[in-house]
């Protein structure tokens, strides 16, 4: 490529970023699911493991809202064909039908997908994660961690949809010497997630949010993002707002005499990504923690760790640890109403990993398979 046509590709990438700010301008209103009939709930198995963890997430999902399916006020539809195998064939990060299948759903909760990376034999298509929240619009990534006897209490808003991952297909080389990759902030894009952090901890009693950049450095998108989050923050009083640089935040989640102070985080896309797997394995690994991807119309429930197709070469997928995505599940039960459920569900889950643990998952034939989990959680759940 040479520099006459690098910009002609560069002004493409900024005509579509403009179009995509002019659209979040243009938002409706969150979606009211009391005010709906049905709520139709999208299972995506995905790949690897995927189908067969999120297979028993379903199965408790659907143990708990028994009385609300034989009513009809839910309904449960499973979507195939998010597979690495199909995706590569098709060229594309979601087949077409299987998005539309998905715009058919009011939540869904998603098993993990593989993306491709270089060397692996796949064509370079963008993640299917990344693609989901940006054709859904799920702009927050919610991630929260607890361990309450270490006083730990962290709600994590990742901005899902700008920043380092928004354009990560779109880079390109200027001849065999210079690579170009993009990082994008829009006003509209900061204003929202910014604002949903601040409003859950004003609807959750939380008394501090704290912003985490790099904006000492990174100073047009991330000086941005930081300067947009104290011009919110003087609209909530009774909040203290704070930030940090990413770096030393990786350093003060383990500081065993700091942490505890952190509540809500407010952060931009990659350092999302990186702080909140950093903070899952306080409480057990990324195999024990769910997210939420959330929009105005759509939510998208989710494990945070990977496909791991090397179990399900070995033959392994069986004795995945499935409490990942009935985390999710549970997060996703509480999003659409069921508060009573979720609490249930999460109550049920801290018995069986943590006070009793009767069975455990290691991956291999030594341990449980992710059924005999889901079946120990259930039976926990009836004795309550």
């Amino acid at each position: 490529m040479n520099l006459e046509q690098a910009k002609i590709k560069f002004e493409e990438i900024v005509k579509s970023q403009l179009e995509r700010a002019e659209m979040i301008k243009n938002q409706g209103d969150f979606t009211d699911y009391n005010a709906l009939d049905k709520i139709v709930i999208g299972v995506v198995g995905g790949d690897g493991i995927g189908p067969s963890i999120t297979a028993q997430a379903q199965r408790i999902m659907e143990f708990l809202l028994k009385d609300k399916v034989e009513s009809g006020k839910v309904e449960f539809k499973v979507i195939d064909g998010l597979t690495i195998e199909r995706r590569a064939a098709e060229l594309a990060a979601i087949p077409k039908d299987v998005l539309e299948e998905l715009k058919g759903c009011h939540v869904i909760l998603k098993g993990p997908t593989t993306t491709p990376r270089a060397g692996d034999g796949y064509p370079n298509i963008e993640s299917a994660n990344v693609a989901m929240r940006k054709e859904l619009d799920l702009f927050a990534n919610v991630r929260p961690v607890s361990i309450p006897e270490e006083g730990i209490d962290w709600t994590f808003y990742r901005e899902n949809t700008e920043g380092a991952y928004a354009l990560g297909s779109k880079g390109f080389d200027l001849g065999e010497d210079v690579f170009f990759d993009f990082t994008v902030t829009t006003d509209g894009g900061t204003d929202r997630i910014i604002r949903a952090a601040f409003e859950f901890a004003k609807k959750r009693g939380k008394t501090r949010v704290t912003a985490v950049t790099k904006a000492n450095i990174i100073k047009t998108t991330d000086g941005r993002f930081l300067k947009q989050f104290y011009e919110i923050a003087k609209e909530y009083p009774g909040i203290e707002a704070d930030d940090w640089y990413v770096d030393i935040m990786t350093a003060k989640l383990i500081d065993t005499k700091r942490r505890q102070d952190f509540q809500v985080m407010v952060l931009p896309n990659l350092y999302g990504d990186i702080i909140t797997d950093e903070a899952a394995e306080f409480q057990g690994g990324v195999g024990t923690a769910g997210s939420a991807n959330i929009g105005k119309k759509y939510a998208m429930f989710e494990a945070i760790h990977g496909s791991a197709p090397r179990m399900v070469e070995e033959g392994r997928d069986i004795y995945a640890d499935p409490c990942s995505v009935i985390r999710a599940a549970s997060m996703l039960l509480a999003h659409i109403g069921f508060t009573q459920e979720a609490d249930k569900l999460d109550k049920a889950l801290d018995i069986c990993t943590r006070t009793e643990k009767k069975i455990y998952t290691t991956g291999r034939s030594d341990g449980a398979t992710s059924a005999q989990v889901a079946d120990y959680i259930m039976e926990t759940i009836q004795k309550m």
